[in-house]
């Protein structure tokens, strides 16, 4: 018996050694046959594998993404040590002995393969892996075929020859594939555990040394169980290759695989915005460079107002759409095949927090009691109150079994995985806000829609609606340059044009009275359309249309009186960039999102700046600034935000456009400007009867507002709109302008021009 062992050995030694003698004969011939035709390996002197464009918030938040390999390049001594041992000691535990491939290792696999009559065993050495990994840049291509077997040898003794271990090393650990559109072992760190690989534990680092083998099977989002089995795996080559202990090895694979990242990222706070700036970015530097050449983009987006933003619109647009009913749901995950149990969707693969809109699925929906809801691994019971609302007597008149619908988590209880919820649905009309900072130009938060994945149409600068009363400003701003001043008397009484072809312009006010004398305050301040059109045709229409130019107005305005009520189409960011020229003393500092631009390598590519553009005198500034915080007060169509301004200095203006199609306001502090808009995408669509500017739009401008001033600082410090040195204050009646003393009743702090206020050497002028 001892005999056959020995002969059998005795045979198979020399089967491998004639395997060896023959690899060797080949690797020696075909080095001869194929080496001229491979490009040079040089080219790894420079290697720059595509990387993560990233764009920044102003306060150095990651606030979104672009790369066609997300990939962040580190150095060799960057890499964890740990991290470094396990990918050794699974993939190549030879890497520092051999000279770029490993003829005995070939040797074992082809006896392998030859023994079991398949390919069963893989031999490539981590040298061989990364030269078929930059096939591209090699000429490889992915066929399995002994030519390109042969050329992956001579490619990596080529790269060996040229390389350090170190450098080889450096470039696999930065090149290869680790799942989820990662590359490389840093971004192969945030993804899984959300933190640097030099952070990872010994049992994170055997996990995504795992991973090299097959990142679509292997991945821990993929395959709890395969990715634990691997790692295992991986712990035990480093035990055996004593990186660690046998029992460090054991006392790791006790740990549960804990992942802090997702699969599928979170939207980003500032979808829109972050669109404008990858659209500028491409335009500018060409789509190649945006997505691998890993440029360092820092905006001018506030990541705290953006938040406030967010919600404010979304907590408008929920409560306008409450206010016109409820719509069954569109979708039933019965209908689609799936069960009730069973159905899962993107979103519940990331937290909950309360506060948190989900989508549920509704399990069951009787006439009495509550309903029972499926978010995820949680379940639900949802109380008639939490849909009072939809003035439904139960849940079965609501939806069914099967039904997914929107929910707002109010309480969450992991230990019970239950929660309480309350009844949502998403909007059907649309929404913009944008955010402007006043001395600078820099937009600080945008939101262009309901839901960036619902449309990607941006709403707050591509959408060209009609400007309703938010347009009057402008024409009371042409008035008071030409000796017009807030006490100014306009008779608000039926009145006709002729608008050529036989036709008659017979405008009307949006109540259908007529008020008859009124101060240019009290016009503002109510929206009258009758005075702003008397008042547009006294100062000229072409006169009115210059100054909607040097407001940074870019359309053409046809020069007619119906202008003047906001006939004209422009859009969100047009006009609120517009009125920032109110409280910063009559400049307009062009709007801009990109602070700086660097490249790579830390060079700086471009850097913007305000560009200031001055449009009209700061004492006139200051007068509309004054007559516009009497919007916001009692008097005024803002009324309802008369609180806020007497707490802290404030001042907009309302727009509702014919039919109520369209509901805007924009207003402004001393520091920043604030524009908001609600409409349908279908511009014939009505939001409504009673869905004004100052019903629709203004309440999400005020819940930003008071958020915005409760977070500031100086909140219990208020600025304030300061007043040129030309500025005369007199007490006036708010009825008719008169001037009174401070004590009467009725009296306003009216702010003049000096030289126009009543009693000067001046004239007020009456249309």
């Amino acid at each position: 018996m001892a005999h056959v062992v020995v002969k059998v050995a005795r045979n198979a030694g020399i089967v491998a050694l004639f395997i060896v003698m023959a690899m060797l004969g080949v690797v020696s011939g075909v080095m001869f046959a194929y080496a001229g035709d491979l490009p040079q390996v040089s080219a790894l002197d420079n290697y720059s594998p595509s990387t993560i464009t990233r764009i920044y918030a102003s306060g150095g938040q990651v606030i979104g993404e672009f790369a066609t390999q997300r990939r962040v390049v580190v150095g060799y001594d960057e890499i964890n040590p740990v991290l470094r041992q396990a990918i050794i000691a699974t993939e190549d535990a030879e890497f520092d002995r051999h000279f770029g491939i490993n003829i005995w290792r070939m040797v074992v696999a082809a006896v392998v393969d030859l023994a079991e009559r398949r390919r069963a065993q893989g031999a490539s050495t981590l040298t061989q892996q990364l030269a078929r990994n930059l096939k591209e840049q090699f000429g490889l291509t992915n066929e399995k075929s002994l030519e390109r077997k042969v050329r992956e040898i001579i490619l990596a003794i080529q790269i060996e020859k040229r390389y350090t271990k170190k450098e080889i090393f450096t470039i696999y650990c930065n090149q290869m594939y680790l799942g989820h559109g990662a590359y490389g072992v840093e971004a192969a760190s945030r993804l899984y555990f959300q933190k640097s690989n030099k952070q990872l534990t010994l049992d994170e680092a055997a996990l995504i040394a795992g991973i090299f083998q097959t990142p679509e099977r292997q991945s821990p989002f993929v395959d709890m169980k395969r990715a634990t089995s691997r790692r295992n795996v991986v712990l035990q080559r480093m035990a055996d290759e004593r990186y660690i202990t046998q029992a460090e090895a054991d006392a790791a694979k006790q740990k549960p695989i804990v992942t802090r990242g997702q699969p599928n990222q979170p939207p980003g706070i500032a979808p829109y915005f972050v669109e404008e700036v990858r659209k500028h970015l491409e335009k500018q530097y060409t789509a190649k460079v945006l997505y691998e050449n890993g440029l360092n983009v820092r905006t001018t987006l506030d990541a705290g107002l953006q938040d406030l933003a967010n919600k404010a619109l979304e907590h408008g647009l929920r409560a306008y759409d409450k206010r016109h009913g409820w719509r069954r749901p569109v979708r039933n995950v019965v209908d689609e095949r799936h069960t009730v149990e069973g159905f899962k969707t993107d979103r519940w693969t990331r937290a909950f927090a309360v506060g948190d809109v989900v989508p549920a699925v509704v399990v069951t929906a009787p006439k009495t009691g509550p309903a029972r809801l499926r978010i995820g691994a949680f379940h639900a019971d949802l109380e008639k109150t939490g849909y009072a609302w939809t003035r439904r007597a139960s849940a079965v008149d609501l939806f069914k079994p099967g039904d997914l619908v929107d929910v707002a988590i109010t309480k969450l209880d992991p230990a019970t995985t239950t929660a309480t919820v309350t009844l949502e649905q998403s909007p059907l009309a649309e929404g913009a806000m944008l955010v402007i900072d006043n001395r600078t130009g820099q937009i600080k938060a945008m939101v262009g829609g309901w839901s960036f994945g619902r449309s990607k149409f941006n709403r707050a600068v591509q959408a060209y609606r009609q400007l309703g009363s938010t347009f009057k400003p402008i024409v009371y701003t042409a008035a008071i340059d030409r000796g017009y001043t807030p006490s100014s008397i306009i008779v608000d009484a039926p009145v006709s044009y002729n608008a050529g072809n036989g036709q008659t312009y017979s405008p009307h006010n949006y109540d259908h009275k007529f008020l008859g004398p009124v101060t240019l305050r009290y016009a503002l301040e109510e929206s009258r359309n009758i005075p702003a059109i008397k008042v547009m045709d006294s100062v000229g229409p072409k006169n009115v249309l210059d100054y909607a130019k040097r407001f940074g107005f870019e359309e053409d305005f046809p020069p007619y009186l119906p202008i003047a009520l906001g006939a004209g189409d422009a859009t969100l960011l047009d006009i609120t960039s517009a009125y920032t020229t109110f409280p910063n003393q009559g400049v307009r500092m062009k709007p801009f999102d990109v602070l700086s631009v660097k490249d790579r390598n830390g060079n700086l590519l471009e850097e913007n700046r305000a560009e200031p553009t001055d449009v009209i005198r700061a004492d006139t500034a200051f007068v509309m600034t004054n007559m516009l915080r009497g919007v916001l007060s009692p008097r005024g169509t803002g009324a309802r935000a008369a609180k806020m301004a007497t707490e802290w200095p404030l001042a907009g203006k309302t727009g509702t456009v014919d039919e109520n199609t369209d509901a805007w306001f924009v207003g402004f502090d001393p520091d920043i400007t604030v524009g908001v808009w609600l409409g349908y995408d279908d511009k014939r669509k009505s939001l409504g009867g009673a869905e004004q500017g100052a019903f629709a739009a203004l309440p999400i401008w005020m819940e930003f507002m008071r958020n915005y001033i409760d977070g500031r600082p100086d909140k219990d410090d208020p600025p304030e709109f300061a007043a040129p040195g030309n500025i005369v204050f007199l007490a006036v009646d708010q009825g008719n302008g008169s001037v009174l003393s401070a004590e009467s009743p009725g009296a306003i702090k009216e702010a003049f021009i000096s030289g126009t206020q009543p009693g000067a050497n001046t004239f007020n002028r009456q249309p």
